[in-house]
């Protein structure tokens, strides 16, 4: 199957490129670069990364082909799809960083709710059979229960959950009005290789970024703070798998477990010998206590199950086997 990966060379995206090319599919990237980066496409890419230019698709080896450009431009999304005619669409390309889009909401709206809105409109047009959209738990908020299921309402804390959220109803309204079916997963805290540690990175990332140089980690609040977090080759999979089913769905991918944050920092400290305390400052204004979703109806649909726990991900992103 032809398909294009918005997103394609970040954290996500990049390790769902991997299998997607494992599992003999014909991708093609559009990314912008401006967080992800085209060394992620594999060991086998060639060096083209110097010359890389808007609109132009530049075969990385491997069977990867990347098209730069922006998903919030139509003129540059219509010469994409255009060019390339994919059947399917995985839409992984987002403003991601929650503290930016409270800063600057209309930036987080035109890239997330705008982008999605511009690549729908191209689906439509292209005849594009099957759109697999990588949302967040973000969409719930503060949990009214534990685990989160798919019926828990919908109250984002920041414009970042909104913005996750609204595309959503796009998806279902534009499947109801053409002959598109979709796959919408809501990701817990995805964790793994190629994960940023600057800025907005995953904790897991950070960890084991200060652990691996010997630097001072620092927990905000007790520690007993608790999250779900799922190793992004599960991710990976999940992705896959929705792009390869045809039903219409919406559904949690997570490992159903709730790990304290000092529980995940005595994981990755033991992996790395590292002999530091964590240095424990107060909790910050906002940050949720406690928060896992069930994998009941995405386990059901996809027959997908997570295969890491949480010791087995740190260890395979050390290259322990």
């Amino acid at each position: 199957m032809k398909i294009a990966v918005t997103g394609g060379c970040g954290f996500i995206g990049s390790h769902t490129v991997d299998l997607l090319l494992r599992n003999g599919h014909d991708v093609i990237v559009y990314d912008d670069l401006s967080t992800g980066s085209p060394e992620n496409l594999g060991s086998g890419s060639r060096s083209v990364y110097g010359d890389l230019s808007t609109g132009i698709l530049e075969d990385l080896g491997a069977g990867a082909k990347l098209y730069v450009g922006d998903i919030t431009d139509r003129t540059e999304l219509d010469a994409f799809f255009t060019q390339v005619r994919p059947e399917a669409v995985m839409h992984m390309a987002a403003q991601i960083d929650v503290q930016a889009s409270m800063n600057n909401p209309s930036f987080d709206a035109n890239v997330n709710i705008m982008g999605t809105v511009n690549i729908l409109d191209m689906c439509n047009k292209h005849e594009v059979k099957r759109f697999v959209y990588s949302s967040s738990a973000a969409v719930y908020g503060i949990p009214e229960y534990l685990g989160i299921d798919e019926n828990h309402p919908k109250n984002p804390e920041s414009f970042y959950g909104y913005s996750k959220l609204v595309p959503e109803t796009y998806i279902r309204k534009m499947s109801e009005s053409c002959d598109m079916t979709y796959g919408i997963i809501r990701y817990a805290n995805v964790y793994g290789p190629r994960q940023r540690a600057e800025g907005e990175g995953g904790v897991v990332a950070i960890f084991t970024n200060r652990m691996i140089k010997n630097r001072d980690c620092i927990i905000y609040g007790d520690g007993e703070q608790t999250r779900d977090f799922i190793y992004v080759k599960d991710i990976a999979r999940a992705n896959v798998l929705a792009l390869e089913s045809k039903m219409n769905f919406t559904a949690n991918a997570s490992t159903s477990v709730a790990t304290s944050v000092n529980e995940l920092f005595n994981v990755i400290k033991k992996r790395y010998g590292y002999r530091n305390k964590p240095i424990y400052k107060n909790a910050r204004e906002g940050d949720v206590v406690h928060s896992w979703l069930t994998n009941d109806r995405i386990m059901q649909i996809l027959e997908w199950n997570p295969e890491f726990d949480l010791k087995a991900g740190i260890n395979d992103m050390a290259g322990v086997k």
